[in-house]
């Protein structure tokens, strides 16, 4: 015998069954991430083990192929994807040892992309810029650099951040530090300005007077910490010292005592090699052509091993989808994630997947970027899509309250123009939103720096991303509604030109680098 149900009755049973499904695919999600977390075991084989992971290196493409093979494990298909060439190099060895007037190992390295020595070892004196009054003069004392080992970094007034005077020193003994500190920048400033060069022309033209090195200081403004960038030398090795011995080196040479120092600093060219991006896929079953993304850059400097930038991201992506795929294995839509090459030289992975697979921009339900640090995420911005506040809102509410209730929503919020890869799919009109984090003094002690490593990962908080992460990726894929990528017409002012805020445009991929 049929019998006919109320509409009412049906609509109120099938949602109860969608929330209790909704529960416990939640619950599983955050069960795993704490009770079962791999987090620990990828920051070690992908930090420890593989380390940094440097554009055109060998260690970013033994980063790929061990994405791939973890991703395999779990039962998740993925590929390399080609998406450039770069100049290929391989970091050697670096040893710096101050000779005379006495004997003293210094810390430092070479910067990527250096010169080789070529298996010989320097013996030079150590000099430094001299006062320079114009142009012409700083010309005529050029030739005089041949041969010798050249500072070309203003010597820092202190090597105390600034925090640290603020909490010790009298206020006005602080004030008078900022003051003389301000003051100290803009002389050099205008200094450099008056050499008729910059940083990078001023390498150069120091090799081509023969030079026999380059040592920099970039410091980063907190004890023991340096910026490692890239070398602007292409037949002298270029170097940074720690601030503390490049200011034992600087006052040695400007005092009259010749320092002497030994330099080995080993490296290979490797000629033009392929670049990858990393991308694994969760099939949808029910809307296959229609995509969720998790995304995170795979490449970083080389002065540590990458851990806050971005390690800590590409881990809490494959974590989430180790989840997702052990709890979620049906998707609605198709879950992809991006592991992105060459994000650091200008969002180049990123943007080539923008421009190589307009299949997936146009039908991006969202994208979910971490980039800046190992904290919780504690902000999420609209990028200025009209209608962002709707989907957030909704699956938020999904996520424990310990987790959204740190997490501050801006709507519509503005796009951003850069910063990280979610930009590029921004630019491009897709739902691209950036998970932000809170800071673990991020700026000053690991983006960028020598002292990026695993132990300045904060696991718990990585979870707490993972679940946010997982839970999110899970309701954008569930959400009957298709999201629009409708723009605001209420962007913010820019103040430098004060109208609205112009969309930004996509950046030009770099195919070829390095070179």
């Amino acid at each position: 015998m049929n019998k006919r149900i109320p509409f009412a009755t049906l609509l109120l049973f099938t949602t109860s069954m969608l929330f209790a499904q909704s529960d416990k695919i939640t619950g599983s999600i955050v069960k795993e991430a704490n009770q079962n977390s791999q987090l620990e075991n990828l920051a070690h084989e992908l930090l420890d083990v593989v380390g940094p992971r440097l554009v055109g290196s060998p260690q970013m493409k033994q980063a790929n192929d061990w994405a791939v093979r973890k991703y395999a494990d779990w039962g998740i298909v993925a590929k390399n994807e080609k998406w450039g060439e770069w100049a290929g190099w391989e970091r050697g060895i670096t040893h710096i040892d101050l000779t005379s007037p006495r004997l003293r190992t210094l810390e430092g390295t070479q910067l990527a992309w250096s010169p080789s020595t070529n298996g010989k070892t320097i013996n030079a004196e150590a000099i430094i810029l001299p006062e320079i009054t114009d142009s012409i003069a700083f010309s005529k004392w050029l030739p005089s650099v041949k041969g010798k080992i050249v500072l070309i970094s203003m010597n820092q007034l202190s090597g105390r951040p600034e925090k640290n005077w603020e909490e010790y020193a009298t206020k006005d003994l602080f004030n008078k530090y900022k003051t003389e500190k301000e003051q100290f920048h803009k002389s050099w400033s205008i200094a450099m300005r008056k050499s008729g060069f910059n940083g990078k022309t001023l390498s150069i033209a120091l090799e081509n007077a023969g030079a026999s090195a380059i040592i920099i200081n970039n410091w980063s403004e907190g004890f023991g910490v340096d910026k490692i960038f890239g070398a602007n030398t292409t037949k002298v090795p270029t170097l940074n010292l720690s601030l503390e011995d490049y200011g034992l080196v600087y006052r040695l040479a400007l005092n009259g005592n010749k320092p002497m120092l030994k330099i080995q600093s080993e490296s290979k060219k490797l000629g033009m090699v392929p670049t990858f991006n990393t991308i694994a896929e969760i099939k949808g079953k029910e809307k296959p052509n229609e995509y969720v993304m998790l995304s995170a850059h795979f490449d970083s400097w080389d002065g540590s091993s990458g851990a806050t930038d971005n390690g800590s991201g590409t881990i809490m992506m494959m974590e989430a989808m180790r989840i997702l795929k052990k709890f979620y294995p049906n998707p609605k839509r198709t879950i992809l994630v991006g592991h992105w090459g060459s994000e650091e030289q200008g969002l180049n992975g990123s943007g080539a997947f923008v421009a190589d697979h307009p299949e997936v921009v146009k039908n991006l339900q969202a994208l979910f970027n971490q980039d800046n640090g190992t904290g919780r995420v504690n902000n999420i911005n609209g990028q200025g899509f009209a209608k962002s506040k709707d989907y957030i809102t909704r699956w938020l509410s999904a996520v424990p309250d310990t987790i959204k209730n740190q997490i501050t929503t801006t709507f519509p919020g503005a796009p951003s123009s850069g910063g990280s890869d979610f930009a590029s799919f921004v630019a491009a009109g897709a739902l691209g939103y950036s998970l932000s984090s809170t800071s673990w003094d991020y700026g000053v002690y690991t983006w960028h720096t020598n002292r990026d490593s695993y132990d300045k990962l904060v696991f718990d908080e990585i979870r707490s991303n993972v679940i946010l992460a997982a839970i999110m990726v899970y309701m954008a894929c569930e959400d009957p509604e298709r999201t629009s990528n409708e723009k605001s017409i209420d962007l913010p002012i820019n103040e430098e030109t004060g109208k609205p805020m112009a969309w930004p445009e996509q950046r030009k991929v770099i195919r070829k680098g390095g070179i």
